[in-house]
């Protein structure tokens, strides 16, 4: 739930559902047999989303490859 008058606070999960639903879901509806299967698949989605998938935005790396450079050159200006 957001804060009152602050509509940016789930604005990064919005998108990341957006992106999930087209890019996973739309046009596969029928697949998925049971609910397992479906969270099956949205469960690999997310794991491919964070490990694999690269983005434009994060300089072609995968969000988890962003992370952990980020900490890595937070960790070497601390020291």
């Amino acid at each position: 739930m957001s804060r009152k008058g602050n509509c940016l606070d789930k604005s990064p999960m919005e998108n990341f559902f957006g992106k999930m639903k087209n890019e996973m879901f739309y046009g596969h509806e029928y697949e998925f047999k049971t609910l397992e299967q479906l969270q099956k698949a949205m469960e690999e989605y997310i794991s491919y989303y964070n490990t694999e998938r690269i983005q434009v935005k994060l300089k072609g790396l995968t969000p988890c490859q962003a992370r952990n450079q980020s900490l890595y050159s937070f960790k070497t200006v601390q020291l």
